[in-house]
């Protein structure tokens, strides 16, 4: 087989539609789109969602719960995570700017450090919140913790 003898499978390409050309197209005088109705009329485009009628799925499923607009999101860390960090990162301060430098969290992201796992080196934290029993742990390991706003 040379360059040249090359083409598409059979049945891979398809001639073009062309539509509202008149009969001579072989596609009629309405254009494939049947006779009357809002789907065979210039300009007719149809609605997201639309079901013909039928009720749409939006208002058919019921409408559950609601959204806190008051809901304070943290990005949380818990001391086995900030164990393996500091050692990877080299990190002895646990703080915002750190975490933004080294792209573990986003810019303005609040951080909240947790209490599962343990931590064994000493680091100093100023982060947005902490738990209780994470305190006590770094506090225990000789760490300190410092709560910034």
């Amino acid at each position: 087989m040379k360059l040249h003898q090359l083409k598409p499978a059979k049945g891979a390409t398809h001639k073009e539609k062309r539509i509202g050309r008149g009969d001579g197209s072989g596609h009629g005088g309405t254009s494939t789109k049947g006779t009357k109705g809002a789907q065979s009329r210039s300009g007719f485009k149809n609605k997201m969602a639309h079901e013909g009628g039928q009720m749409p799925i939006q208002r058919r499923i019921p409408k559950r719960g609601f959204k806190n607009p008051h809901r304070v999101e943290y990005k949380v860390f818990n001391l086995g995570q900030v164990e393996q960090l500091a050692e990877k990162y080299n990190i002895t301060e646990f703080t915002l700017e750190n975490l933004f430098i080294n792209g573990l969290v986003a810019q303005f992201d609040r951080v909240k450090i947790l209490g599962n796992g343990e931590i064994k080196s000493k680091l100093s934290f100023r982060v947005n919140a902490v738990s209780e029993k994470a305190k006590a742990a770094i506090e225990a390991a000789g760490g300190t913790v410092e709560i910034v706003k």
